[in-house]
């Protein structure tokens, strides 16, 4: 569907929809108040979208969508991936893969990341996931980032995976798949420990780094993987 068609089918373009929906709403915690409102506005299928591993040194970039089913009760102690532990996690992510309406998961690789930037690379990580999603969402909810290429009425919200059930999901759904994946690096690759760190930059990383030098799944545009830079 092109910009055209959302404006005749809802009567408002994508960015106008930014603005007017959640204009009133003050929330403090992780529920379902953004994913209600929408669905109050006539949109039926809400997927929450969010990414994980921007920071790392190695490993792809993973971005989730996942859409909640509203008639269903939330995952206990759902929230923002970082707030809970690996075994919180896993459990989540389990339910959440029997529960949910729909989840995607997209990636892009440390190469493609050194040729297009990390926000470029979260972008189509994201973009891929929301493309992949069936049924096809109406109103997407993303974790700080704007996808303006994907003409489907969208709100941006700023730590959006401790205040929406929905990015939450895609949170814990993301660095889950991204974790199991690093991990599984690790036996390719075990001189740089990423079962432990999964590509962050630890002191553990970046000493293996300086003494193995980068490996292929490194992302040779960032600082801390160079060794020169290092030195600088």
């Amino acid at each position: 569907m092109g910009d055209a068609e959302i404006v005749d089918s809802l009567g408002s373009s994508a960015s106008d929809l930014r603005v007017s929906l959640f204009a009133d709403l003050k929330i403090v915690k992780c529920g379902l108040d953004f994913e209600h409102q929408a669905r109050s506005e006539g949109f039926a299928v809400i997927a929450g979208i969010d990414e994980v591993g921007r920071g790392c040194l190695a490993g792809p970039v993973v971005a989730a969508a996942c859409v909640l089913d509203l008639e269903k009760p939330l995952p206990k102690g759902l929230n923002d991936s970082k707030k809970l532990t690996a075994k919180q996690r896993e459990e989540i992510d389990e339910e959440l893969r029997k529960t949910a309406l729909a989840f995607a998961v997209g990636q892009i690789e440390a190469d493609e990341i050194d040729r297009i930037n990390i926000l470029q690379a979260t972008i189509r990580a994201m973009a891929s996931a929301v493309a992949s999603l069936d049924p096809k969402p109406e109103f997407l909810l993303i974790d700080a980032v704007k996808l303006r290429e994907i003409p489907i009425p969208q709100k941006s919200i700023i730590k959006g995976d401790a205040i929406s059930a929905s990015i939450a999901a895609a949170s814990v759904i993301a660095k889950v798949y991204r974790d199991r994946l690093m991990h599984d690096y690790h036996q390719t690759y075990p001189q740089y420990s990423f079962h432990e760190h999964v590509g962050y930059a630890t002191k553990t990383h970046r000493d293996a780094i300086r003494t193995h030098g980068p490996s292929p799944i490194h992302r040779l545009s960032f600082r801390g993987v160079l060794i020169e830079e290092e030195a600088e």
